[in-house]
């Protein structure tokens, strides 16, 4: 290892723009590959909620570059949601090749804000750029960030511009807007006459990407124009890929993976551990996973980039490509493939108390078709807006994770479907799904599903989620939509539950039931909704598992 020194570094923009960086670099004379990380929020944090300090990576024998984007930090210019970071990027790493001791070959890291640097800095192909390490991040903006099956993420992203909004102000020297965000992103303002839409932002920051956020449709040039998935048709690189089961952005991440794995020349790796968007440790929600569950990323990258950037020989590339984290056994597992094996179909089967009987409800693997015993049955609930169904963990909830749910599911505006005990150990792994055959009594209404595991004595933990929002008449209509996916071990004895509600909120804005745009509703518009889970006859609405494949580890 070297010891390190630091400094201040700045180049101009095409456009005169300074933009600024702290560069670590080795104490040691020749010449070394570059790290970039690219963000937003103050380069002395450098991303160390999540990795180690740059400090360490320098010492390892790189020249580490933390800049600040524009309008962030001390770089000059105004700031815009990702909208300078792709000529801004390209220009960076062209400069950082060219600085002093530079070998001229560039590797990125960095997460969320951080990994997206790394996507619009990677459109234009600078020869330099020879491998990034994008970790939790969105594929299509609008689908994996901003949305969730047309359903808003209204306390990720609500938190999130006021959190932006406060540095701006900051940065400004306006003290009181400044208070006035910090206060509010302590206690969000959920309640205000627009709901989605609050007083503060409107009045304190009317140029917040927020506005463009609710008023932009899924197909506006927006989000095309924003969205990686439109922009990186022609790249191709080595990337490492990082994800969480609790992180709001992994569907972004395997469609990532899976573009890349399907088009590139050279190796894609993927790892999914048991962490929420941050911190990256064995505890996320209520549920310690172990000390394996602990963060190695920061020594896999620089064995990944030693072989990139130095060319190493890497026994890393000898493995197979992908490593999950098993929630349950708390082991990683090395597979070549994701979500290419056995379903596994559980069946809703009801008395019409599912949420009022939790013994009511059951899942279950079979069916009898055309007999009175599987006649089809409504399970009914009544959404209310005065008293909506509250987030608890899952991925788009603060704090994510899993958590011990068992009071929620006694509501009677949840409807929940649990196994018998399992008779044995049951591995799952990939992509969740759910049909539920559904009829509302309002033009709109929302579907919440999350699945929990049951232990013996009554607890109940979530392991995955999914919302979708739902357009339609009060004609019944079969609702399919993906959850988070997953890699779990359940234990034997221990039950599967499936419970269906009507809002999750705040991790999701309320649906008002009047097909108005979020963004123009009023809160004294939200309606009260019921709706009618079918199930039995031909209904056959079910929730859909993906037995895990074989593993080395």
């Amino acid at each position: 290892m070297f010891s390190v020194h630091k400094k201040t570094v700045s180049f101009l923009t095409r456009d005169h723009i300074q933009l600024d960086a702290d560069l670590y670099y080795p104490d040691s004379l020749g010449e070394f590959p570059v790290l970039l990380m690219r963000q937003p929020y103050g380069r002395k944090i450098a991303s160390t909620v999540v990795y180690a300090h740059p400090s360490w990576y320098a010492s390892q024998g790189y020249l580490v570059v933390i800049q600040d984007v524009r309008g962030r930090g001390t770089s000059q210019g105004e700031f815009k949601l990702f909208e300078n970071e792709i000529e801004d990027g390209l220009e960076t790493i062209n400069w950082v090749a060219q600085l002093p001791q530079s070998n001229g070959k560039v590797g990125m890291y960095g997460f969320s804000y951080q990994g997206m640097t790394q996507l619009y800095a990677a459109v234009h192909q600078p020869p330099a750029l020879k491998t990034i390490c994008p970790a939790m991040i969105a594929y299509n903006l609008y689908q994996d960030w901003a949305y969730e099956n047309d359903a808003f993420c209204l306390q990720m992203n609500l938190g999130w511009a006021i959190q932006l909004a406060a540095e701006t102000a900051k940065l400004k020297g306006d003290q009181d807007t400044f208070q006035k965000l910090y206060a509010a992103s302590r206690n969000l303002p959920l309640l205000d006459k627009i709901p989605v839409n609050p007083n503060i932002l409107q009045e304190l920051v009317p140029d917040s990407f927020y506005h463009d956020w609710l008023k932009c449709p899924e197909n506006d040039p927006y989000w095309q124009n924003l969205s990686p998935e439109f922009l990186l048709e022609k790249v191709d690189l080595p990337l490492l890929h990082i994800g969480g089961w609790f992180d709001p952005h992994l569907r972004g991440n395997f469609k990532l993976y899976q573009n890349m794995k399907n088009k590139s020349q050279f190796p894609q790796h993927l790892i999914v551990g048991p962490w929420g968007h941050l911190p990256w440790g064995r505890k996320t929600g209520e549920i310690d996973y172990g000390k394996s569950a602990s963060s190695f990323i920061d020594v896999y990258q620089i064995a990944w980039f030693d072989h990139f950037l130095k060319g190493k020989d890497s026994q890393l590339l000898e493995k197979p490509p992908i490593q999950l984290f098993e929630m349950g056994s708390n082991q990683w597992r090395n597979i070549e493939t994701f979500n290419s094996h056995q379903p596994q179909f559980f069946y809703l089967k009801s008395n019409g108390l599912a949420n009022i009987q939790q013994n009511a409800g059951q899942l279950v693997t079979d069916l009898l078709l055309d007999t009175s015993e599987n006649a089809e049955i409504i399970d009914t609930i009544v959404h209310d807006p005065w008293r909506p169904v509250p987030s608890l963990g899952g991925h788009a909830g603060f704090p994510s994770g899993s958590f011990e749910r068992s009071s929620i599911e006694t509501r009677f505006d949840v409807l929940t479907y649990t196994s018998q005990p399992l008779t044995e150990d049951l591995c799952l792994q990939g992509e969740i799904k759910v049909e539920i055959n559904v009829q509302g009594d309002a033009p709109s209404f929302d579907l919440c599903a999350i699945v929990s595991e049951v232990y013996p004595d009554g607890s109940v933990y979530n392991f995955s989620q999914g919302y979708r929002r739902f357009n339609a008449s009060e004609t019944k209509e079969t609702i399919t939509f993906s959850l988070q996916p997953i890699c779990i071990k359940l234990a034997q004895g221990n039950a599967i539950r499936l419970s269906l509600s009507g809002t999750n909120f705040p991790a999701y804005g309320m649906n008002s039931g009047t097909n108005q745009l979020p963004h123009e509703t009023k809160l004294i518009d939200y309606q009260v909704i019921t709706l009618s889970v079918y199930s039995g006859g031909i209904a056959l609405s079910k929730i859909i598992f993906h037995l895990a494949q074989k593993t080395s580890n």
